[in-house]
């Protein structure tokens, strides 16, 4: 069956990093397209960014961009969310998506506390 373990989150000071990764098993990893979305407390889940099937293309919403990176190691069924320069307002439960369309699966999700 499809499992998605996340990892990597915790709480870290304002400027700090933390990287995010998302084991997967269970379907055809390298044919999914794999996104990262997150959910900050009394609010909705919004989009963080995103990487193609092959890793060749990143795409990131406006306020991590430049920030986050986005990749995946399609040998390990893993993908991974590079957090610099965290800012409070990233406080957020992140969640790991993969998606082909016709299908979509979703990590437990890791909470990431940025203190001021």
């Amino acid at each position: 069956q499809v499992q998605l373990v996340e990892s990597g989150g915790g709480l870290v000071q304002a400027g700090g990093s933390l990287r995010l990764s998302c084991a997967a098993s269970g379907f055809a990893f390298g044919t999914y397209v794999m996104d990262w979305y997150r959910q900050a407390p009394g609010k909705e889940r919004t989009f963080v960014g995103g990487i193609s099937r092959s890793g060749g293309s990143t795409y990131y919403a406006d306020s991590v961009k430049g920030r986050f990176t986005i990749s995946r190691d399609n040998a390990k069924n893993t993908g991974y969310l590079q957090m610099n320069n965290l800012k409070p307002e990233d406080t957020a439960v992140y969640y790991c998506r993969f998606t082909n369309g016709a299908s979509s699966y979703w990590g437990q999700g890791t909470q990431v506390t940025v203190s001021s």
